[in-house]
C-alpha cells in the first residue's frame, strides 16, 4: 500500500497557517443561514479551494475570483476544505450525512484508507476524480511537493470497491467531450470482480459497481453509501477561455446529482 509523502516543514507550516486564516478544515457547526444546505467536503491536491502560489502572500490573496468549482460546490451547500481524511481517532471529519468531493487526492495512509470506506459503507456519499495522467498546467515542476498529484495513486480504496483503472498510454493527446464531460487522457475503470462486484478479503460483497460512459464514469453502491468515479480530472481545469466554464460546470453538478444533491441544496 502507498505511503503519502511527508511534506517539507515548510510546506507544512504553510498549509497550517493557510488554514488557519481561511477557516478551512473545520467542522464545526452551521449558521443559521447554512442549516438545511449539504455539507460538501473537499480533499484535493488540486488548486481549487486556495491559489497555487509559491508563498503563502499567494496563497492567501483574496483579491482574484475563486476557482469556478469551488464557486459550483458552495452554489450546492456548505462547502469544508479538509486536510486529512483521518483525524485522531481514526474516524472521516465530515458527518455522516455528507458528500466528500475527492479530487485528484495525495496517495491516502492506510488509516485513512479505512476511514473513508467506513464513512461510505455508513451512508457516506464521494464525488471521486481520479486521473491516471494529469493534463493540468502547474507552476511547480514535477518532484515538487507543492505541485498536484500527475498521477493517481489510489489502487488500494480502488480495489477494495472492486474497480481498476486503466489507461491507455497510445491515445491522442487534447481534450474532447465523453459523454457530457470535458475528458484530456482519461483512464477507463472496469471491475475486478464479477458483476461489477467487489470483493473484500474475508469474501464479503463491498461494493456493486455500474460502469457507464465508455468506461469514464463508475457509480457503486458500498454499504449504504455511494460512490461516483471519474476516471480523469480535466473537468477541474481552470481553462483560459471563460465561455468553456459554463459547461464545466454543469458536468460538475451534474455529477452531484447522480449522489442526490438536489438543486435546492444551495437555496
Amino acid at each position: 500500500m502507498s505511503r503519502r509523502r511527508r511534506p517539507r516543514p515548510d510546506l507544512s507550516l504553510l498549509l497550517t497557517l493557510l488554514l488557519a486564516a481561511c477557516g478551512q478544515g473545520d467542522a464545526s457547526a452551521p449558521s443559521v443561514q447554512e442549516q438545511g444546505k449539504e455539507t460538501i467536503g473537499l480533499y484535493s491536491s488540486l488548486p481549487i479551494a486556495w491559489n497555487e502560489s509559491a508563498d503563502i502572500k499567494g496563497l492567501l490573496a483574496d483579491t482574484g475570483p475563486a476557482h469556478w468549482a469551488l464557486d459550483a460546490l458552495r452554489d450546492q451547500g456548505r462547502v469544508i476544505s479538509l486536510d486529512a481524511l483521518a483525524d485522531a481517532t481514526g474516524a472521516l471529519p465530515l458527518p455522516q450525512g455528507a458528500v466528500l468531493v475527492l479530487a485528484q487526492p495525495r496517495p491516502l495512509t492506510p488509516q485513512e484508507n479505512a476511514a473513508l470506506d467506513a464513512w461510505v459503507q455508513r451512508g457516506g456519499r464521494v464525488l471521486l476524480f481520479v486521473d491516471p495522467m494529469l493534463t493540468a498546467h502547474s507552476l511547480f515542476p514535477i518532484g515538487d511537493p507543492r505541485r498536484p498529484q500527475d498521477i493517481a495513486m489510489l489502487s488500494p480504496i480502488l480495489t477494495r470497491w472492486g474497480l481498476l483503472l486503466e489507461f491507455d498510454d497510445a491515445q491522442p493527446a487534447g481534450e474532447r467531450l465523453q459523454g457530457a464531460v470535458p475528458v484530456n487522457l482519461p483512464g477507463r475503470f472496469s471491475a475486478s470482480g464479477k458483476s461489477g462486484t467487489g470483493v473484500g478479503k474475508a469474501g464479503d460483497v463491498v461494493a456493486r459497481c455500474q460502469i457507464e460512459e465508455g468506461g469514464l464514469v463508475a457509480d457503486c453502491v458500498a454499504g449504504k453509501g455511494r460512490i461516483v468515479a471519474v476516471a480523469d480530472a480535466a473537468v477541474l481545469e481552470n481553462p483560459e477561455d471563460s465561455t468553456e466554464i459554463v459547461p464545466r460546470k454543469a458536468a460538475l453538478v451534474d455529477l452531484l446529482r447522480k449522489l442526490g444533491v438536489s438543486a435546492r441544496s444551495g437555496a
